[in-house]
């Protein structure tokens, strides 16, 4: 894969990204928690947004992948921003965001700033208000005192950090306690065997969006990853379906 472009923001923080132009909705791809635009969702996505000439857009959030920052300085707000405005400089078409995980809260925030340029959602194991549900009470008072609480990953041999100026800002940005003002077509993928996101979240979801056109479909067997081969085909179905049934 070549080398990332960046867009400066007005902070000086650079924020790395890969965009390939073509026929719209452009496609826009939202990693997870500590998770990067090189992951085999958002490069299976882009190969085949450029196969089937399709404009598509990865990123990696300041602190993550090849963007500038630190990790720790990180927020649903903060990243929100950053994807919006790599979106404005970039791309004129409608756009469909692609979260998947934490960026499935972030897909949410960001689709309410970009009002009318927002064609659609699809969520993978979206996890939004996971600073929520996500956290015992115990954690909740330690991160409440300004304390890093680490949390054991099931994906590798270090822990997860959760720093409380990112728990402090997702508890300002909770959005599952009332009606989601959003009206665009979603998809929400979930895997049947998820333990990191309960299946449960994306059909609490379902019932918080505003629009009438959700579908939710649950995957026996997927994991919290959904990057099977299987997973991985149902994603870009689901994709092609959304693109080709929304105005470009």
């Amino acid at each position: 894969m070549p080398g990332p472009t960046f867009h400066a923001m007005a902070d000086g923080r650079r924020i790395a990204f890969r965009h390939v132009r073509g026929a719209g909705p452009a496609l826009v791809f939202l990693p997870g928690y500590m998770s990067d635009m090189a992951g085999s969702k958002a490069t299976a996505l882009l190969a085949w947004a450029e196969a089937q000439r399709r404009e598509c857009l990865l990123l990696d959030y300041s602190g993550c992948g090849e963007s500038t920052g630190r990790f720790a300085d990180g927020t649903l707000s903060r990243w929100s921003e950053e994807v919006v405005a790599v979106v404005a400089a970039r791309i004129a078409d409608p756009v469909v965001l692609v979260g998947s995980s934490m960026g499935g809260w972030l897909m949410l925030l960001a689709g309410r700033a970009l009002r009318g340029q927002l064609a659609g959602l699809v969520g993978i194991a979206a996890a939004p208000d996971f600073t929520d549900w996500g956290c015992s009470s115990e954690q909740r008072a330690r991160l409440a005192t300004g304390e890093t609480v680490y949390e054991d990953n099931p994906y590798g041999p270090e822990a997860t950090p959760i720093h409380p100026g990112f728990w402090g800002d997702g508890e300002v940005q909770r959005v599952l306690g009332g009606e989601i003002a959003l009206d665009c077509p979603v998809r929400l993928l979930h895997g049947q065997a998820d333990e990191v996101v309960p299946p449960e979240i994306s059909l609490r979801l379902a019932r918080a969006l505003r629009s009438q056109d959700v579908q939710v479909t649950l995957v026996k067997g997927g994991d919290h990853r959904l990057s099977r081969e299987s997973d991985i085909a149902l994603l870009l179905r689901t994709v092609a379906a959304l693109t080709e049934s929304v105005p470009a």
